[in-house]
């Protein structure tokens, strides 16, 4: 049985597999669950500067997801994500002029 990528403990089980037919493990120890070999990469933080970029050059999800070599959902995910970090505007109404 394969070593927990978390802990390094080698108590592991097999826990069925997932979507594309591969193994997947449970670490007894620390109780994640895992699959030996992942091919998922992870985004590098100069693809973020670059998704970055074209967010603000308004470009469209798909685009950006083309250019960037990620998924259209991981885009969807981060914008979400960023937009929920960005303070709200306070409403600023004109004051009335006095006669």
């Amino acid at each position: 049985m394969p070593a927990c990528p978390q802990c390094q403990s080698s108590h592991t089980v097999k826990n069925g597999r997932i979507h594309n037919g591969k193994q997947r493990f449970k670490c007894k120890a620390c109780g994640r669950q895992f699959i030996e070999h992942p091919t998922q990469k992870r985004v590098t933080p100069e693809q973020i500067a670059l998704i970055d970029r074209l967010l603000l050059e308004r470009l469209s999800q798909a685009a950006i997801a083309r250019v960037a070599q990620v998924s259209e959902s991981w885009i969807e995910s981060y914008v979400a994500v960023e937009a929920g970090r960005i303070p709200r505007q306070a409403q600023v109404r004109p004051k009335k002029k006095a006669v």
